[in-house]
Parts: structure tokens; sequence; C-alpha cells
């Protein structure tokens, strides 16, 4: 059988099979609750035969948005919103799982296809951005952020926790952190935004620090027997690459310490003068060594969308699941299509039996 098709175990969770749909913004929620677009857009991923649905990037506090229109868990109005979609991926089949995160220096931003810009400061939609260090990230998003106390810190992490019981008190099975692509986490972790000078910078070990902690404090309160799980920047594509990669592994195997299960191997974006060789699958060498050198399963993503490719990285032990993204947009039933591609017999199993029947018999 097809190595991406074979179920996927992590403590008590099993994944039918090895695609997993991986968190994509929607920017459609209001006030940080998610409506029926949601519900809709997460039940057709889940009935389109994908293992695991990782819900959006959705913030832990208010000044965590990415835009205005970003999923939030920090009240029980949010959570509760959250239920009929978690109900949704699980009668699909699907495994329903979330991404927490905060923004950090990159928040109060207009949605891509309004500017992906800052908001501007005299805009009542707009609120203070955080980060380590009062520096802005540049290019589109150039407001200046504020340099977090050592009170705003406890009080992100608290956030943190208390988002985190929210997504276990209604049914999600697979948690998240999100530490990539330039947002709060990823910021502490790099020099190109973090420039503290107390606990928290300098070192590689204080800039780990918050990460750390996090994982820490979300563990507390997260049930042993359901994965723990970030998405994590390895490489910024900035010159310093084997520097941060080791960094990468050396910050792996903290978070393991700490009761971390899986890694989604991610890029930093912490700076826009990065040159990244985009291509495809061009991740999957960098999450194989993370995988072996810290001894954790991983996933990634980034232009992995053709079946073939899948397979490989799976079958090679590249990755253990495979983050399909914008090809699940283009098609929600892109595991049928893969399975039919990689000859699996009876590709239709993985479509609901009022889609497959029909399918079979013509």
């Amino acid at each position: 059988m097809s190595a991406l098709f074979q179920p996927f175990q992590l403590k008590d969770v099993t994944l039918r099979n090895r695609i997993a749909v991986p968190p994509m913004c929607q920017y459609m929620a209001e006030q940080g609750v998610p409506n029926d677009w949601h519900l809709n857009h997460y039940a057709s991923l889940a009935r389109g035969g994908a293992g695991l649905i990782i819900v959006e990037a959705t913030a832990v506090s208010p000044e965590g948005r990415i835009t205005p229109n970003c999923t939030g868990l920090w009240n029980d109005e949010q959570a509760q919103a959250f239920v009929p979609i978690v109900e949704a991926i699980q009668t699909a089949g699907a495994v329903p799982g979330i991404q927490l995160g905060h923004a950090g220096r990159k928040a109060s931003a207009n949605r891509p296809w309004d500017g992906d810009d800052h908001i501007a400061e005299e805009d009542a939609k707009g609120w203070q951005t955080l980060s380590p260090s009062a520096i802005p990230f540049g290019a589109n998003l150039s407001r200046m952020p504020k340099a977090m106390t050592l009170e705003d810190i406890q009080r992100v992490q608290n956030d943190f926790v208390a988002a985190a019981e929210r997504a276990r008190d209604i049914g999600f099975q697979w948690l998240e952190l999100h530490f990539a692509h330039g947002y709060l986490g990823q910021s502490f972790l790099s020099p190109h935004a973090n420039q503290r000078d107390d606990n928290y910078g300098g070192s590689f070990e204080n800039r780990a620090r918050f990460l750390v902690e996090t994982v820490r404090a979300v563990k507390q309160v997260w049930p042993d027997n359901l994965p723990l799980t970030a998405r994590l920047g390895v490489i910024e594509f900035d010159g310093n690459d084997e520097q941060q990669l080791e960094e990468a592994i050396a910050l792996t195997n903290l978070l393991k310490a700490e009761g971390l299960d899986f890694l989604n191997v991610s890029i930093s974006f912490s700076t826009p003068t990065a040159s990244i060789p985009w291509g495809p699958g061009f991740m999957a060498p960098i999450a194989e060594r993370i995988r072996h050198a810290a001894a954790i399963p991983v996933a990634s993503a980034w232009g992995i969308d053709a079946p073939q490719l899948a397979e490989h990285t799976v079958a090679q032990g590249q990755l253990d699941l495979v983050m399909i993204g914008r090809a699940h947009l283009a098609n929600p039933h892109w595991p049928y299509e893969a399975a039919k591609a990689l000859r699996v017999e009876k590709p239709s199993w993985v479509l609901p039996a009022s889609y497959a029947h029909w399918l079979e018999r013509y």
C-alpha cells in the first residue's frame, strides 16, 4: 500500500493517512468568532479525506490577531462557535486540530486582498503591536512595535494557556503552537527581531526562553494523551542557514524535554530581505535533518502538491505527515486524486459513501 495512505498514530490519536491540511488563514471572522464560512470550509476539507485538519492561526488575544478578521480563542463566545466545526471535522473522519498563535509585530494588518500592509495608525481598526524589541519588520509591515515588558511576556504566555484550555474543552485533539513565520514566538528566537539585553535576549538560550516557557506552561493544561505540537521556523535563508538549523535542532530538543510531541517544520520569515529558494518540496530535506537529529516526528509543507512527491517524502522517511495546503483549496478531494495517481486499490474509499459509490460504479 502507498506510504501516504498508511495510518499514523501519535499518543492516543490515529490519523487515517499521512495527509494533513495545514493552517490556512481565511480572514473571515468577526471579533474573532468563526462563522458559517469556517464551518463549511473545514467540513468540506474533512470530507475530502485528509487525516488531519488544523484550523487556521487562531489568536490567543485581541492584539495577537494578524488582521481584524482572524479567528480567536480568548473568550467563551469564540470557543462555542468552534464546537460545530470540531464536530463536523470528526464526523467526516478526520482529526480536528487547531493552531494557536500571536502575530507580534506583524499584527494589526489589512487582509492580503485589502493591501497586506499595516493598518494606518490613525485608523481605529488597528492596534498597538508587540515584539521582543522595538524593531519593525519592514517592507509593507513598517509599524513600530512596543518592546514587551516582563509583565507583557507573562500575560501573553497566560493567554496561550487559557486558549489551550478552551481548545481542549471543546474537543480539539491536536494542538499546534505557532512559532514560525515572523510572528511572536519566532520573533523571540530571531536576532532580526530580538535585541533584548535581559533573560529573553542575546544568547540562544535566552532567545529560546519564551518558546520553552510557553510549551512548558501549555503542557500543564493539555491532556497527556493528545499531541502537543509546534510549527517552527527553522531557517531564514538570510545567509546564516547552518547556525539557524543547529539552533532549531537544539531548540527542538529543549521543547521535547518540555513535552513537545511533533514538529511542523517551516520557514522563519523574520526579515523581508531573505532569499528563499522556492521549489517543489524544498523544505523536505531540511525537515528530514531535524527529524533524525532531534528524533521527533515531523511534517512540512511548501510545494508538496504532486501526489508522487508527497508519497516520496513519506516513503523515504523525510516526513511523517505531508501538509497539503493550496492544493486542498483548489480541490478539497485532493486525497482521492492522490490515491488514484498512486494506484491505490479502490481509491474512492477516502471519500464519503455518497460520493464513493458513484465514482466506483462508473
